[in-house]
């Protein structure tokens, strides 16, 4: 499978790995850089890496034994290529993994999952194994990894190179967070930016983190000055010093885990999957079931996928554990497509568009004009439409796109949580003064990066030490409130007592037009604090 492996020794994989945290950039004692392109900030998560190994000699003669290892940090170990460096930059990052060992733990379970698919496609290239190791100074091996500086998934992509790299991006699918498709871009990347600095390793890596533009400059500066112009010697963006680093640091770790008194968790060497096709949109719900799997482990092999379902027009193929694969190759060619999609049957009320109710069911107008063989734009009052649904509720996906970001604004943070909705006009810039919170801190709390683009009616979650008031467009002064309902109450009792209207009281809590209120249940209210409250 690995090219180069037929005249090695085999490995006894050992050890166990530990640690939680991001290495420094420059000191030991420093917080992570900020990316500057292509790099999120590492969420406190983890590897396990890593085997030592001694050389095992033939039973039979004096012969090394001729045997493919089978531990994926063995065979990574094997094919190491970047030039040796143990200068202080480096022993500053090796210093602070090695004092993390939880951090490397988390990080080498995900990479259980991701490690071994990545490896094979870097040794199919002729490429160092220590490419196999980015996406841990990258994202921690977590394909749902989301930076400020809007880069996504294992390889970070930003989205314009994600697209120049040919990684589609859609309300139902993102490329950049899918395994197969994201390892193919970054390696492709990573082979042009090599050509590109004439077969230097070190420069195409530090253009990775920082863009060619930014290295190509700082070579310019130092051949004016009459310097060298090689990694080491450049004067580069702090994050981008410490990056390369970052990646020898681990290569020495994994070389002599027992020198750096690290243990490390062996890893299976072939892909823990299998890529079956599932000949055309499935539930993934569905799938799951006829993969005899959690949804939630079948979210983590798929990550590309955003919604309930994979997307209408593909990528129409699933990553399933080996171990399940053929059981869902035999269900899945038994399912009748009519029944791997849910479907219901909605009636086109007067003023309805297909945007209304794309969004009442949570799927798109393409999908829609799809299902429905429509062509325009334009549908029929009392005309009934067939429109594709989950088949076990939306918060049953706990990883789609839409419950991450639920739980995102929902977790708990310091002061009293308000809910803006987004009117036109409105800008990051604009609300982080206005509710006085910074901008990363804004765009975190909602999943987003300073740079995303707002959309009029989107809620956005703001964390604040003091009540918030602001204006409408009509100009009104609102104030968020949190009500508790006691014995007795009516929406119409607390919509009179703060005057607001019972309508947008259910607006806001997602009331249904029939039901009662309990005692002890919260009402959130947005109320012109210009008027008389009652409260």
């Amino acid at each position: 499978m690995f090219k180069h492996f037929t005249r090695l020794f085999p490995a006894i994989a050992l050890l166990l790995g530990a640690c939680a945290a991001q290495p420094p950039v420059e000191r030991a004692d420093a917080l992570p850089a900020v990316k500057a392109r292509h790099q999120a900030s590492t969420p406190k998560a983890a590897v396990t890496l890593l085997a030592s190994a001694q050389p095992l000699t033939g039973i039979l003669s004096d012969t090394p034994a001729i045997l493919a290892p089978t531990d994926l940090w063995e065979a990574m170990r094997r094919n190491f290529g970047l030039p040796a460096r143990n200068n202080a930059r480096v022993r500053v990052q090796r210093d602070w993994y090695a004092r993390h060992p939880e951090y490397m733990r988390r990080v080498s379970q995900r990479a259980g999952r991701y490690a071994a698919h990545i490896l094979q496609e870097v040794e199919q290239r002729d490429m160092p194994a220590e490419i196999a190791l980015l996406p841990v100074v990258e994202s921690a091996y977590d394909p749902f990894a989301y930076s400020h500086g809007r880069a996504a998934g294992l390889w970070q992509f930003i989205p314009a190179t994600g697209k120049r790299y040919g990684l589609k991006q859609d309300w139902w699918y993102d490329g950049r967070r899918d395994l197969v498709e994201s390892t193919r871009a970054a390696l492709d990347y990573l082979e042009y930016l090599h050509k590109h600095f004439h077969g230097d390793w070190l420069l195409a890596l530090a253009a990775y983190n920082s863009g060619e533009g930014t290295v190509n400059k700082a070579i310019r500066r130092n051949r004016r000055k009459g310097k060298p112009v090689s990694f080491w010697d450049l004067d580069l963006p702090r994050e981008t010093r410490a990056y390369v680093p970052k990646l020898i640091a681990l290569k020495q770790l994994v070389n002599s885990p027992e020198k750096y008194g690290v243990r490390l968790e062996p890893v299976a060497v072939e892909p823990p999957f299998e890529m079956v096709d599932t000949g055309g949109q499935i539930d993934l719900a569905i799938a799951a079931d006829l993969a005899g799997i959690d949804l939630d482990e079948l979210y983590r092999f798929n990550p590309g996928f955003n919604q309930w379902a994979t997307p209408p027009k593909g990528p129409h193929r699933l990553l399933i554990p080996s171990a399940q694969a053929e059981q869902f190759r035999a269900a899945i060619a038994k399912l009748p497509p009519k029944k791997r999609i849910h479907w219901l049957r909605h009636k086109v009320r007067s003023g309805q568009t297909l945007g209304h109710i794309a969004r009442r069911y949570h799927t798109t107008v393409a999908a829609l004009k799809v299902a429905n063989q429509i062509r325009g734009h334009s549908i029929r009052a009392g005309k009934y439409l067939l429109v594709p649904v989950s088949s076990t509720g939306q918060k049953n996906y706990r990883l789609s796109a839409a419950q991450r970001l639920n739980r995102k604004q929902n977790a708990r943070h310091k002061g009293q949580r308000s809910q803006h909705i987004v009117s036109s006009g409105d800008t990051f810039w604009d609300l982080s003064r206005q509710y006085k919170v910074s901008i990363r801190k804004l765009a975190s709390w909602n999943g987003m990066a300073p740079g995303d683009t707002l959309r009029v009616g989107q809620k956005l979650v703001v964390w604040t030490h003091q009540p918030v008031s602001y204006r409408t467009r009509s100009g009104l002064q609102r104030r968020t409130v949190y009500y508790t309902v006691h014995k007795g109450d009516s929406l119409s009792r607390i919509s009179s007592r703060f005057k607001v209207r019972v309508a947008d009281l259910r607006r806001w809590n997602g009331l249904p037009k029939k039901g009662y209120l309990q005692p002890g249940q919260h009402l959130k209210l947005y109320v012109d604090v210009t008027r008389q409250t009652g409260t």
